[in-house]
């Protein structure tokens, strides 16, 4: 217990000194203020990125293509050399991709009983795509700007227009659910929620981007760039792909199965027997 106690201490002591030493050390110079540099981390329209040198764009773009197009080479892998060799008593690499596959399978059972296998496929799509996005932001790859210079690719949906596009397609998922179970029934009852896109779209863009935020500040300002950035950067990357992908799925599987639930049938009404006059 002492032990634990000694090495604790050392460890806090160690980081106090890191973080003292980090604020004397002054500013090694910033070509932009924080207000800019949070401003651009928001709207992207300093540091645009040239895409193939057709069109200007922001880096959240070019973070999206490289998402997507890796997810999909890892889908043909997994396709063509992983999956046949499946056994009955699975290893690591299987128990992990049923335990991944089954956890939004099963949300979407649990949520839709009436309608599922859509929706797990959607589920499952939505929820690789945010969490393997939000972690690609740890490898740190770089790009150019338009103006010669390098800059971080960023997560794709800590851009505003990469998390408006996920929230009003899953928007137009759950319209769709409505519409295959309840016709013109269904529609209305989707366009009851709609405010539905906004909120899922401005609260995946709002967390993400407070991860990105947090950490931009801390790099801004404790100019020892080892340890508590990279701490901070690593920490609140991992909750936000946990906890964004299991919220966005989840509140897709709960209105999905909300207005694909059938109508419950009224039931008729017994009609009473006309009284018989008496006979005289």
């Amino acid at each position: 217990m002492k032990r634990h106690k000694k090495g604790l201490a050392v460890w806090l002591t160690a980081v106090l000194l890191l973080l003292i030493a980090a604020l004397l050390a002054g500013s090694p110079g910033r070509s932009e203020s924080v207000q800019e540099a949070m401003r651009d981390a928001v709207l992207h329209d300093a540091n645009q990125v040239s895409l193939l040198g057709l069109k200007t764009v922001s880096p959240g773009m070019i973070s999206a293509f490289g998402v997507t197009a890796a997810l999909l080479a890892l889908a043909a892998v997994m396709r063509i050399f992983v999956i046949p060799r499946f056994r009955l008593q699975p290893g690591k690499l299987q128990l992990l991709l049923e335990e991944w596959v089954g956890l939004f399978d099963g949300m979407a059972k649990g949520n839709s009983p009436h309608r599922n296998k859509f929706l797990g496929l959607y589920l499952f799509s939505a929820g690789s795509y945010i969490f393997v996005g939000t972690l690609s932001e740890l490898l740190g790859l770089q790009a150019v700007t338009v103006h010669g210079h390098p800059i971080t690719l960023p997560a794709p949906l800590s851009d505003v227009n990469g998390a408006i596009a996920m929230g009003t397609l899953s928007y137009l998922v759950i319209l769709s659910g409505g519409i295959a179970s309840n016709g013109l029934g269904g529609v209305g009852r989707t366009l009851k929620e709609f405010s539905l896109p906004i909120s899922m779209s401005f609260r995946l863009f709002g967390a993400l981007l407070s991860g990105l935020l947090v950490t931009e500040l801390v790099y801004y300002y404790v100019h020892l760039s080892f340890v508590l950035p990279v701490v901070v950067g690593v920490l609140f990357t991992l909750l936000h792909a946990l906890i964004q992908s299991y919220v966005l799925t989840m509140l897709v599987a709960l209105y999905y199965g909300e207005v694909s639930e059938p109508p419950v049938p009224k039931p008729k009404k017994e009609k009473k027997p006309a009284l018989q006059a008496e006979t005289p």
